[in-house]
């Protein structure tokens, strides 16, 4: 499994500390698009953020350290997948997650848009079957098909459901769906925040802990970055106004790990960056840094050889 170099990996850190063999994370880059329905090139994505990580500074003022020397992190060469569509693409992220995973790394997985979710989903299950899902969207994704595909972008968690227990599925920031996608939420008792009720205090003021009561104490997530408000971040296919900010989806994730659970994993899709507009692109690399630092913030895995 080959690894990108310096120039060209996330951080762009030295060889020592992004090889596959020494570090405990590992990137991968899904660049798969396929089933646009609004604005297009989610498949660079996953560049746009690797990219822009060499701007991200390794130090982490919240957790006290430099993540990236202490347990490493390994870029993997982006994946490649020619012909393969829909359910054969998934295959071929699925593949590589898994091989991940049996290395015993924790697997970040880039994307892409958002039908690549389900095949780290899956592979993640099967190694932790007690997990929850927390899926930050702006739409519900859970039509049954859309314009003529099922594996649409906008039906992607509707194929995850046909596998994984919907009463373990938390969505948050979710502002824009069709009736039967209503519907299925609550037949199938799926854990559901939408923007408006959060703005109007229906969960009360600190919802972030009413998101995170719903986790079981494994938690996988799903992060599509058209979960944030097109303010902050604009560079996506299908964005949709009052969204979340920052500081607000960080909260939840810090109350993830302060309530003693831990995040096993995570993919952060559906950026699509804009020639000349920088700053999504260095938010969405910024959260992938950010979500790491909060998941190994209780780690007590040995350090490495602090950078100098």
């Amino acid at each position: 499994m080959q690894t990108l170099g310096p120039k060209s990996n996330f951080l762009a850190i030295d060889k020592e500390y992004s090889s596959l063999d020494s570090s405990r994370i590992a990137i991968v880059s899904a660049p798969y698009e396929h089933t646009v329905s609004y604005g297009g090139g989610a498949k660079h994505g996953p560049k746009g953020i690797v990219d822009a990580s060499a701007y991200v500074e390794f130090y982490d003022d919240e957790t006290d350290r430099e993540l990236c020397f202490d347990v490493g992190i390994a870029t993997i060469k982006p994946l490649v997948f020619g012909k393969n569509v829909d359910r054969a693409a998934l295959d071929v992220i699925e593949d590589q997650v898994d091989a991940l995973l049996e290395m015993d790394k924790f697997v970040v997985t880039l994307g892409g848009e958002h039908t690549i979710s389900t095949a780290p989903i899956a592979a993640h299950y099967r190694k932790y079957p007690k997990m929850s899902i927390l899926h930050f969207d702006a739409h519900s994704d859970l039509r049954h098909e859309y314009q003529g595909s099922v594996w649409s972008h906008a039906s992607f968690l509707a194929r995850v459901a046909e596998f994984f227990p919907t009463k373990r599925i938390t969505q948050v920031g979710i502002r824009a769906q069709c009736i039967k996608e209503a519907r299925f939420i609550k037949d199938k008792k799926i854990n559901t925040f939408y923007a408006s009720a959060l703005r109007r205090g229906l969960h009360g003021a600190q919802w972030q802990k009413a998101v995170v009561d719903t986790l079981a104490k494994d938690v996988y997530i799903t992060f599509d970055v058209d979960a944030f408000d097109p303010s902050i971040m604009p560079s996506t296919g299908t964005p949709e106004p009052d969204g979340l900010y920052y500081s607000e989806t960080l909260d939840v994730l810090r109350n993830i790990i302060a309530s003693g659970r831990r995040i096993v994993g995570f993919d952060v899709v559906e950026l699509a960056p804009v020639k000349g507009v920088a700053h999504p692109d260095l938010t969405a690399a910024r959260l992938v840094y950010k979500m790491l630092n909060l998941a190994f913030s209780k780690s007590t895995l040995p350090s490495r050889k602090k950078h100098s």
